[in-house]
């Protein structure tokens, strides 16, 4: 993208008022989607983004510039601009680059910018007509495919030189049902980083339209979930969701650098059950949140964040690390070259347990079993939180039982963590995108089903 010794002579110009940091961040993305609703193709979208930032570091001081133009001229230029806004001093680095190279472990079959558009609409109507087809109370489909080619650069004054090649698939399939009590939604929304092979040969697009339509009309069937103290199972997958904004924001120095978290200065010490082991992994082949090199080009790391219930990490990015006084931990993300990073998860998830499925459900005689999670908001100062449950069961002596909606999850996470007194065996993974001060990136979260053995469940 950038060749290595106009790289070098930007980060000289960027260092020339005495930073004692300097970094290109330069990118060329290409964003493809197609959406479908009312039977028919509604929109086919590409999008290109592509400029650089220059970012610069004087102690616990940052200042970053960006640009579109990223011919030699215009990264000096962005360099003078973030120089002269750190303020006056004298250069002290001596600059020298090493391509650093990273071997992929994220192969790609069929490269998406390499297939036409009636491949992808292809996909896109088999997982539409399967939900549309699935019952007649579906009354409402849509469903789109985002294909991403993101293609970065970093190179800084820590000699680091290197690219990656981010390609992302992700397909999403929603559904309304009505049965004359009131509508409700379902969805799907399945991903990899890989081509268009994982709606190919690994995840059957109409088994997403079957699974989106299957969740709505399920839902307009039940009624209205009780509220209480209870003890809820929360199934695998996207169930990890509720770890991934409860405890994992909580864990990201973002938020403990600046004594913002609830779990800042405890590491070593008990806060959760010991049933709990969580780990963050950017390195998991072909995962929807995986990475090579994060966003300031360190490798990407298998975290082990909670071990047996002890705090042992957290997610650090160079300024992160700075004013905590620790390595980063290749956490850094931004979603764009116009956003600043800052450390955020990959994929985060709780690992795998000893107790059986049929044992957790069993031991509630009365309780919800939360099927899929939905969205929600936290406060990563204090942990609490509230997460709806899309598709949630009651139980009743440790049997699962009729459907229930209207359910939602409220709590503190340094609570619930304490409170997952049973973890299962069977871990699986959901998709999403996470939002936070460095824009949206792609995200995992998993879970095996875990007990929660007392929680507030929101409802009527």
């Amino acid at each position: 993208m950038i060749a290595r010794e106009i790289c070098q002579r930007v980060l000289r110009r960027a260092v020339s008022t005495g930073a004692d940091y300097a970094e290109i961040f330069a990118e060329n993305t290409v964003n493809h989607s197609i959406s479908m609703i009312a039977d028919k193709v509604d929109n086919i979208k590409n999008t290109v983004i592509a400029g650089a930032a220059v970012r610069v570091y004087k102690g616990l001081r940052s200042v970053m510039a960006t640009t579109i133009d990223t011919s030699e001229e215009g990264l000096l230029r962005c360099a003078e601009k973030a120089a002269e806004a750190l303020g006056q001093g004298e250069a002290q680095i001596d600059i020298v680059l090493k391509e650093r190279l990273f071997g992929d472990i994220h192969p790609v079959k069929l490269c998406p910018v390499s297939s036409t558009n009636k491949e992808k609409v292809e996909i896109v109507k088999a997982g539409y007509f399967a939900a549309k087809e699935y019952d007649e109370s579906v009354v409402q489909v849509s469903g789109s495919l985002l294909d991403v080619d993101h293609n970065i650069l970093i190179a800084n004054t820590e000699g680091t030189y290197a690219q990656d090649r981010q390609i992302r698939t992700r397909m999403a399939i929603s559904a309304v049902a009505d049965k004359g009590t009131g509508t409700q939604t379902g969805s799907c929304n399945p991903g990899r980083r890989m081509g268009l092979e994982t709606f190919t040969e690994l995840i059957d697009p109409k088994n997403v339209g079957i699974t989106a339509a299957k969740q709505a009309v399920t839902m307009a069937g039940a009624g209205y979930c009780p509220a209480g103290v209870m003890p809820v199972a929360i199934e695998n997958g996207f169930g990890g969701v509720i770890f991934h904004e409860a405890c994992g924001h909580s864990l990201e120095a973002s938020s403990v650098a600046y004594g913002l978290s609830q779990f800042a200065g405890k590491l070593g010490q008990q806060i959760a059950n010991p049933k709990v082991t969580a780990i963050d992994d950017g390195t998991i082949p072909n995962a929807w949140g995986s990475i090579n090199i994060d966003d300031e080009g360190t490798p990407a790391q298998r975290n082990v964040l909670i071990e047996n219930g002890i705090l042992k990490s957290y997610m650090i990015d160079k300024m992160g690390g700075r004013r905590m006084g620790m390595a980063s931990t290749g956490s850094s993300r931004r979603q764009s070259y116009a956003y600043t990073p800052t450390s955020r998860m990959t994929n985060t998830f709780i690992a795998p347990g000893t107790d059986k499925n049929e044992d957790i459900i069993s031991s509630i005689e009365f309780g919800l079993y939360a099927k899929e999670m939905g969205g929600g908001s936290v406060n990563p100062a204090t942990g609490e939180f509230n997460f709806a449950v899309r598709e949630g069961y009651l139980i009743r002596g440790g049997k699962i039982c009729e459907p229930v909606r209207g359910a939602s999850l409220v709590g503190k996470g340094s609570d619930v963590i304490q409170n997952i007194d049973m973890v299962g065996t069977e871990l699986d993974m959901g998709q999403g995108m996470c939002g936070s001060s460095s824009g949206s990136v792609p995200t995992n979260v998993g879970q095996p089903l875990i007990r929660v053995s007392a929680i507030t469940v929101g409802g009527r």
